[in-house]
């Protein structure tokens, strides 16, 4: 496993695209940042703090969480609301997010502030559609995390950190989800942060307390573990010509210093699944 970049306060979001390289965003210190495809870092998007999750528009640019969740222009300075904070009574953020075939997106919704020392209360699950309506979907999520389809889009994965569990969710046609069951546990200590699926229907859960990535397959059997020099392991994502580049990405806490949150890359045996963009309208 090399290290490809570091010296960042909690890595997230990792989102790959084919044209550029990985994005990428630091929660504690802010700002998005690109790690292109010759290995250099520049960075997409200033300041902005808190981003737990992304997404490519197919109008270019990025959907971004953490205090709303937003369309961030790369190609110029500007940004735009697609689902405020006040639209989800008690939420204080969004975390991680993900989207479907048909471009809609999924992420989850905050009550309490994670680093603010409060005693976790739970969020919910939400769909923003292609038209820019909102709608709830799941609830009783106590730490959402990591969203990801299974490659038919039949099925929906979600990790709850502090439940210690990864979620599933069947999917209607319409894009709403039944209840949830549980797909996977972590195990003693286990915490589930981001996740990916691969193209053979695994599941690859970023293990936030436990240097690893835990691999499920798609009966949610654990198949075996993925070690990562670092302890705080907050997120994964394919990428490559072949998706068959796993990407590892890490916060700083338990490592040597307050930023050393670093990507790890390595090769894998199985390709990932491209994330498609999403097709939210941004019509004013």
């Amino acid at each position: 496993m090399q290290q490809v970049a570091t010296g960042y306060g909690l890595i997230e979001g990792p989102v790959w695209d084919a044209a550029r390289g990985l994005y990428f965003s630091d929660v504690i210190n802010g700002g998005v940042y690109l790690l292109d495809r010759a290995g250099a870092v520049s960075q997409a998007v200033p300041k902005r703090r808190g981003i737990g999750g992304m997404a490519l528009h197919e109008k270019g640019g990025l959907v971004v969480g953490g205090r709303d969740i937003a369309h961030v222009s790369l190609a110029e300075e500007g940004m735009k609301t697609l689902l405020p904070l006040d639209a989800i009574p008690g939420a204080t953020g969004f975390n991680d997010l993900t989207t479907d075939n048909a471009g809609r997106i999924y992420v989850g919704s905050l009550a309490f502030k994670v680093f603010g020392g409060e005693p976790p209360k739970p969020g919910h699950l939400h769909v923003i559609d292609v038209d820019g309506s909102m709608r709830t979907v799941s609830d009783g999520v106590l730490l959402t995390n990591g969203l990801g389809f299974s490659p038919d889009g039949k099925r929906l994965y979600h990790s709850d950190a502090r439940a210690g569990i990864v979620r599933v969710y069947d999917v209607a046609a319409d894009g709403d989800v039944g209840p949830w069951r549980q797909f996977a546990s972590m195990g003693d200590g286990g915490v589930p942060d981001g996740l990916k699926v691969a193209s053979d229907g695994s599941v690859w859960v970023a293990d936030a307390h436990g240097g690893r990535v835990a691999v499920f397959g798609a009966d949610g059997a654990h198949r075996h573990d993925v070690k990562v020099p670092l302890p705080m392991v907050t997120s994964v994502c394919f990428g490559g010509d072949d998706l068959r580049d796993l990407y590892v990405v890490t916060g700083s806490r338990g490592g040597p210093s307050e930023n050393c949150g670093s990507i790890f890359s390595t090769r894998v045996d199985v390709a990932g699944l491209a994330l498609p963009p999403a097709r939210t309208t941004l019509a004013p």
